[in-house]
């Protein structure tokens, strides 16, 4: 297990620089399956059916919430592509980090 799981993520309204490039490619590679591309990561999740990926959902949807951080989904009948970036910077920042270590907590269950 990461430690990004056991934080909290910190409200950005801008005004702070994103990770810088090597510091993204150090966390990423704390976490399982995720991507990380120019200024975001990400991960598509697939499920068995319909129902099985809107309970996915659901569930992002309250850890965002929680985090007051908030992913750009695309969603199908079995799976969902998951895309972390903090607009406000305009780059990544460890809010996006934690929330996708949190995501991923779901499947520990």
């Amino acid at each position: 297990m990461n430690d990004f799981v056991t934080k909290k993520c910190k409200p950005c309204e801008g005004g702070v620089e994103p990770l810088s490039a090597e510091a993204a490619a150090a966390n990423v590679q704390q976490l399982d399956g995720w991507t990380l591309e120019d200024k975001c990561i990400s991960k598509t999740y697939t499920f068995q059916n319909y129902y099985q990926t809107m309970a996915f959902i659901n569930a992002m949807a309250w850890i965002s919430h929680r985090e007051d951080h908030h992913p750009d989904v695309t969603v199908g009948y079995n799976r969902c592509n998951v895309v972390y970036t903090t607009h406000a910077i305009g780059g990544l920042s460890e809010n996006d980090f934690i929330c996708a270590a949190k995501i991923d907590k779901l499947f520990d269950i």
